[in-house]
C-alpha cells in the first residue's frame, strides 16, 4: 500500500447491485465512519436463444446430470428447456455449488433427495462431489465468462462434461456516472474492469483508490496499469467489507 495514497475516504462505489437492507454488510461502514456508499452493477447478463444454444450442438435429452453454480444459470436453463419444448427427465441429477443455489432449483422442480447433490461453497468440495458420480453425462449451463477450473477438472479425470453457454455477461451503460467521482471503486470481477473501460476508455485513476476482490480481478487491475490499493481477501481481511474497514480505519483518523 503506497503511503502517499492513504487519503481520507468520504465516498465508495460498490460495483454490484444494491443488496436488501437486512443483507447489506456494508451498512456498518456507513454507520461507523459516516461514509457514503453507493451500489451500481457494472455488468448484466443477457440470455441466449434456443437457436444460439442449438448451434453449440446441445440436446438437453443427452445429459443425465446438470451442474448449477448460480441462480441466473437456473432461471435461464429452465426457460431454455421450455423454449426447446423439452420436459426434464425426472431421473435427472442436479449438482449445485451450495445450498442457496440448490434451494433455488425447487422453483422449477419437485425436489427428490436422491437426485440433489449439494456442495458446501468450496469449489474443491463441489468437484469432489461430482467425482463421486463419474459415469454421469454432465451438462454445465454457464456464462460466456467463467473460470476454466470445472472443465479442467472433468478433463483431468476423464469425465463427460459439456459446457453450454446460455447467457452472456455484458457491460452495462454507465454514462450517467461520467461526471460522478468516488474516493474508492470496488471491483469483483475482470468483467467489471472491462465495463469501466468500455464506458470510459480514457479513464485515469489519479487519486481514486481501487479495491479488488479475488486473484482474477486483481490481475485485470494490474493488466490495465491501475493501482490496487485495497486487495481482498487477505490474511487480515477475509471479505471485502473487512478490507474496506481496515483501510478506512487507517485513513479516517
Amino acid at each position: 500500500m503506497q503511503k502517499d495514497r492513504l487519503e481520507k475516504v468520504k465516498s465508495i462505489l460498490i460495483t454490484q447491485p444494491e443488496p436488501d437492507k437486512d443483507k447489506n454488510f456494508y451498512q456498518s461502514l456507513v454507520d461507523q465512519y459516516k461514509v457514503k456508499i453507493d451500489f451500481r452493477s457494472f455488468i448484466h447478463v443477457e440470455p441466449l436463444s434456443a437457436r444460439d444454444v442449438r448451434r453449440q450442438k446441445v440436446n438437453l435429452a443427452n445429459y443425465s446430470a446438470v451442474i448449477f453454480n448460480s441462480r441466473n444459470s437456473i432461471d435461464y436453463f429452465f426457460q431454455l428447456a421450455v423454449e426447446m419444448r423439452h420436459e426434464m427427465d425426472p431421473n435427472t441429477k442436479y449438482f449445485s455449488a451450495n445450498e442457496s443455489v440448490s434451494n433455488y432449483i425447487q422453483k422449477y422442480i419437485t425436489p427428490k433427495k436422491r437426485k440433489m447433490y449439494v456442495g458446501k461453497g468450496r469449489e474443491a468440495e463441489f468437484l469432489a462431489l461430482c467425482k463421486a458420480h463419474p459415469k454421469e453425462t454432465y451438462l454445465y449451463p454457464c456464462s460466456d465468462i467463467r473460470k476454466p477450473s470445472i472443465a479442467d477438472f472433468f478433463k483431468k479425470h476423464d469425465m463427460n462434461l459439456k459446457e453450454c453457454i446460455i447467457y452472456n455477461t455484458v457491460s452495462s451503460d454507465l454514462s450517467d456516472l461520467e461526471d460522478v467521482f468516488y474516493d474508492i471503486l470496488v471491483f469483483f470481477s475482470p468483467a467489471d474492469i472491462k465495463s469501466l473501460y468500455d464506458n470510459f476508455p480514457s479513464f485515469i485513476q489519479n487519486d481514486t483508490r481501487i479495491a479488488g476482490f479475488g486473484s482474477s480481478t486483481q490481475k485485470a487491475i494490474e493488466e490495465n496499469n491501475l493501482i490496487l490499493d485495497i486487495p481482498a481477501p487477505a490474511p487480515d481481511a477475509p471479505s471485502m467489507r473487512a478490507a474496506l474497514n481496515n483501510y478506512i480505519k487507517q485513513v479516517n483518523k
